[in-house]
């Protein structure tokens, strides 16, 4: 009950068909996050684009200049000295057979997976298990690399990874509803900037049709597009 109730009240705060300058949505998601919890504040955008087409898609990786404020649990597939190298990093879960082994029998240890390039014949065969989590590594995201050094540190560090769904929206967390609101600012531009830059050839049309911010448990604020650039 005193969840709905907190609800309502988050509802009665705004103009659900109003669109709000960026700041002024960010004060009311951050007034409205009131749960127990530190809450994420979420974005979420509405592409004219249909990822069904290869040239539509839209995915990348972006680094929040002040991190997400989650803990990001980094697994790495690397043999040798590539292995330590993850481990001095900072890589929580590292391995190479015995990975694999403890991936396929229900043990998945992590929110990010990096491997080196010889490793990939045997992650691919964990693909039916890591590619609907979303955690297969990917050359084009960096996560297929002899960097490991680099990419755990970017893993680490507040980096986020973004894919459009099916009706073309992608979701985000971009940091927590205690941060300030110009941390928060900042990693939201920075956001949009990395979505901007991820337009594909094939969009036609107006790429940013939507975007509203919300958090964890609270109402989605509609976001006025062009107060996006700052």
């Amino acid at each position: 009950m005193a969840h709905n109730k907190r609800l309502a009240a988050a509802y009665a705060s705004f103009d659900k068909n109003k669109v709000y300058a960026l700041a002024e949505a960010l004060t009311l998601v951050k007034g409205n996050a009131r749960a127990k919890f530190d809450e994420t504040v979420e974005i979420s955008m509405n592409l004219g684009i249909d990822p069904r087409h290869a040239d539509q898609m839209v995915r990348g990786l972006v680094s929040l200049p002040n991190g997400t404020g989650k803990t990001v649990r980094v697994g790495v597939f690397a043999r040798g000295a590539k292995a330590d190298e993850a481990r001095a990093a900072g890589a929580d879960v590292v391995g190479a057979e015995e990975l694999a082994e403890a991936i396929q029998g229900g043990q998945i240890e992590f929110d990010r997976c990096i491997a080196t390039p010889d490793m990939m014949a045997l992650v691919g065969r964990l693909g039916k298990i890591l590619g609907p989590r979303g955690l297969m590594p990917n050359p084009k995201l960096g996560t297929v690399t002899m960097d490991v050094k680099g990419a755990v540190t970017a893993a680490k560090s507040g980096q986020v990874e973004f894919r459009a769904e099916k009706a073309g929206v992608i979701h985000a967390g971009v940091g927590k509803a205690s941060f300030g609101d110009d941390a928060l600012l900042e990693n939201i531009r920075s956001f949009v900037d990395a979505i901007q830059k991820a337009k594909p050839t094939g969009a036609k049309g107006t790429y940013v049709q939507k975007v509203s911010l919300g958090s964890s448990m609270g109402p989605g604020v509609r976001v006025d597009v062009s107060s996006l650039a700052g």
